[in-house]
């Protein structure tokens, strides 16, 4: 049986592991990386003293998810959202498998809940909305033309955000308009830019005069001296907060996010016609029950044909 280690040991190993044998992206291993040294923390705080394994029970897990639930939001005034809270749990979780398969004793990961969502409403915009949208920045300035570029992509490819932002830019075929990305879990997968999406993409390109290998970089106000190619790349926080200010500038009744853009795009192409299975492997979902949440969209689809063409809804006379 494997000798107990102190708590922060442990953690560190698991890291180690998601990052050479998972081949978990960087973004993932800093998020597990966040939600695991907050719950360290916490643990530390309540027995004061170095957390080891034995310290995690599930009274200790419980309190640590009454800490979460009292925590502090985003937004002013707000408390934690159900999924923020559920992502702590599910690295929780991951953490306790890698354990037990280890051979180390400690509480059963399948103990463990996943929060739900009381909100289970999907967020998309409609064709109108998303036409908004797009036509918010402005094509004269440097920003405006990168911005554009970006909300064209997203909704092009249906990219999450951390996808987005690892792009370079010697990645994109403008011959095929195609490109790879790998996403969740190490998956890989062929994503397709519109004609629109690459026209734009191609101007912002051509606008830059820098050798910055990432796709999407930041403009600094004051003039900076750097070879350092991550120091001038686009973080997800900054894409996040450009979406929320044009959608701000649309007076879109959706409060859109990059994400939003991504359920977008599937709702269109199913609303085209699209069928579940090959939205499945444009998204890069690993199960087909993933996309089953647009079916909503197919199901109103049903619900025109049935109205439109059943001999029971025509009028007759009586």
């Amino acid at each position: 049986m494997a000798q107990e280690k102190d708590l922060m040991t442990l953690i560190r190993q698991f890291l180690e592991h998601l990052e050479i044998e998972r081949n978990c992206s960087r973004l993932t291993v800093r998020n597990y990386k966040h939600y695991l040294e907050v719950f360290c923390t916490f643990l530390e705080k309540e027995i004061d003293k170095a957390a080891m394994l034995s310290d995690i029970n599930q009274d200790t897990v419980r309190r640590f998810r009454l800490y979460l639930s009292r925590q502090k939001g985003v937004e002013p005034n707000s408390e934690m959202k159900i999924v923020t809270q559920g992502y702590y749990i599910i690295a929780l979780r991951s953490f306790l498998k890698w354990l037990v398969k280890n051979d180390y004793q400690t509480m059963q990961p399948e103990k463990l809940d996943v929060p739900k969502n009381k909100n289970h409403s999907l967020k998309f915009l409609d064709s109108k909305q998303v036409d908004l949208l797009l036509n918010q920045p402005l094509l004269s300035s440097k920003n405006g033309l990168r911005d554009k570029a970006i909300l064209e992509t997203l909704f092009s490819t249906g990219l999450r955000v951390s996808e987005l932002t690892y792009l370079n830019r010697d990645k994109i075929n403008f011959d095929t308009r195609e490109f790879g990305v790998i996403g969740k879990g190490g998956k890989t997968r062929l994503v397709f830019l519109s004609k629109r999406a690459a026209e734009y993409l191609s101007r912002y390109l051509r606008s830059r005069t820098d050798n910055y290998k990432p796709l999407f970089i930041r403009n600094s106000g004051k003039k900076e001296i750097t070879d350092d190619d991550e120091k001038r790349r686009l973080s997800v926080r900054s894409v996040q907060r450009l979406v929320k200010e044009y959608v701000r500038k649309a007076k879109l009744p959706v409060d859109a996010t990059p994400h939003t853009l991504r359920h977008s795009m599937a709702t269109d192409l199913l609303r085209a016609g699209a069928d579940l299975r090959s939205i499945q492997e444009l998204l890069g979902h690993k199960n087909i029950v993933t996309t089953q949440v647009y079916t909503h969209i197919t199901d109103a689809r049903l619900r025109e044909v049935h109205e439109k063409y059943h001999s029971g809804n025509k009028k007759k006379d009586v």
